[in-house]
Formats: structure tokens, C-alpha cells, sequence
């Protein structure tokens, strides 16, 4: 799909990354559609932009179902709004897990399921998953974290198959460690010597050549990390091990800690 012209919903748009991604498809003429909990912060955004504006709180069923209704008929869908959703499994409250797996997992299924129909009757359209490596790769303190971002990666591919014949193409995008803006970002936490992260501008470029070149799957990580990730889902019992030995236990600990702060009340 061309993007300049198209009319494209963002969510997620008032987060470090949502609003690169913002620039970046604006940079592309399109007319953006983006949303956020945060009114303050997408009201002079869409200024910015000249982007209409459409707040909305996904961890509720009712609001996704109002923005689907407020946002239209859109070419493009990228559901990129989500939750840090990390921490030990026994420290979250069932409430805690509701939410987290609401915003992160079924909030980007509900818009796929209210917006796609109008896509495939006008015979074209794309949809963009934001998931992550960590949907191939499970570390701790991050189980239901993984299981959204595998639930979306799993989601993704089998609707493309499904859309396949209705014009509508469907991607997911997975990125890595991302530096400068976003959550892993927000926590300040230094990574090991030798593991890499990406810039917004690149995640950011990764969705736009998978709405361009209607791209299945695209990795955004460098090259260590994405042979790291790739290893684990082969073999997720020799990589829990080598994680074990890297610290990577640690790691996660000190990233939950930083965001533990983000971890919403349950709706």
C-alpha cells in the first residue's frame, strides 16, 4: 500500500515510540487518525501533525469499541498501544493481569476484528502488529508480557492468512531493546557488553516497509540479539539455560522494578 493519502489509525500514538511513528507516516502524507489515554499530550501532537485526535482508555472493552465506531473507515491499522505488563507471576494481582493482557493483547485483536471487515468490502487495506522479541523469547518476570507478545505474533500471521483474499495485508513488527524513547527505554537500566538495541526511527521505518511491501514478519534488533531470539524459540530450554548464566534473571528483576511504577489499577 501507498501510505500518502491513507487514512491510518495509530494507537498508541502519545508514547515515545507512537510519536516517532507519527512523524514518520506524516512524513508520508497520511492522514492520521491517532489515539492515547493521555488528551493533553494527543491534543497538541495532532496539532502538530494535523492529525484528528481520538482519546481512549484501551483497557476497556467499551472504549475500543468507541474508537473503532469514531475512527471509521481507515486503510491502515497500526495497534501499537501497550503496557510495560512486567514483573514476577506471583507478585501480579489477577486485576493487574486482566488489564495488562486487555490493553496488550485483546485490545489490538478487537480492532483488527472491528475494522477489517470494511477493509476486505473495499478490497484493500493493511494492518500492523506491534509485538516483540520478546513473542519469540520468554525471559522472566515478563510471563504475561510474553504472552501477549506471542498471542499478537500467532494472531498476526494466521489473520493474514485469513485477509489474505480480501486484499488486506497484514504484518507484525518486533522489535528488540530500544533505546532513547519507549518502555525498556523509560527504565534506564544498562544492558549487558554486546547486546544491542535499535533507535524509534528504526522501528519506525520497519512498520512502514512492512505497510509498503506488505511484509509478513520484520525484526527490529540487531543482529546478536535477533540470533539470540531466534535460538530461544528453537530451543527454549538451552536458552533459558544460557540465560541463567548471562544474568539475565537480574536483568528482568531491575527492568520490573523500574516499571512497577507504570502497572495500571485494574479497570
Amino acid at each position: 500500500m501507498k501510505l500518502a493519502g491513507s487514512r491510518v489509525l495509530l494507537t498508541g500514538a502519545t508514547g515515545g515510540i507512537g510519536r516517532v511513528l507519527a512523524g514518520a507516516l506524516a512524513a508520508r502524507e497520511a492522514r492520521l487518525v491517532l489515539s492515547g489515554r493521555r488528551a493533553d499530550v494527543l491534543e497538541a501532537l495532532g496539532a502538530e501533525l494535523d492529525a484528528e485526535v481520538i482519546a481512549a482508555d484501551l483497557a476497556l472493552g467499551s472504549e475500543v469499541e468507541r474508537l473503532a465506531e469514531r475512527a471509521g473507515q481507515v486503510d491502515v491499522l497500526i495497534a501499537n498501544a501497550a503496557l510495560p505488563a512486567s514483573g514476577h507471576l506471583l507478585e501480579l494481582s489477577q486485576a493487574e493481569i486482566d488489564v495488562m493482557l486487555n490493553v496488550d493483547l485483546r485490545a489490538p485483536i478487537a480492532l483488527v476484528r472491528a475494522l477489517a471487515p470494511a477493509m476486505v468490502a473495499r478490497g484493500h487495506g493493511h494492518i500492523v502488529i506491534i509485538s516483540s522479541l520478546a513473542g519469540k523469547a520468554a525471559t522472566p518476570a515478563s510471563s504475561i508480557y510474553s504472552a501477549a507478545k506471542f498471542g499478537l505474533r500467532g494472531f498476526a500471521h494466521s489473520a493474514r492468512a485469513d485477509l489474505r483474499a480480501g486484499g488486506v495485508g497484514v504484518s507484525v513488527v518486533l522489535p528488540g531493546f530500544v533505546r532513547d524513547a519507549g518502555m525498556f527505554a523509560d527504565t534506564g537500566v544498562q544492558l549487558p557488553r554486546g547486546v544491542g538495541t535499535s533507535s524509534p526511527a528504526q522501528v519506525a521505518a520497519a512498520v512502514v516497509a512492512a505497510i509498503e511491501h506488505n511484509r509478513a514478519e520484520v525484526t527490529v534488533a540487531p543482529l546478536t540479539v535477533r540470533v539470540g531470539a531466534g535460538f530461544a524459540a528453537l530451543a527454549p530450554s538451552l536458552a533459558a539455560l544460557g540465560q541463567q548464566a548471562l544474568g539475565a534473571g537480574a536483568l528482568a528483576k531491575r527492568v520490573s522494578a523500574a516499571q512497577t511504577d507504570k502497572r495500571p489499577p485494574a479497570a
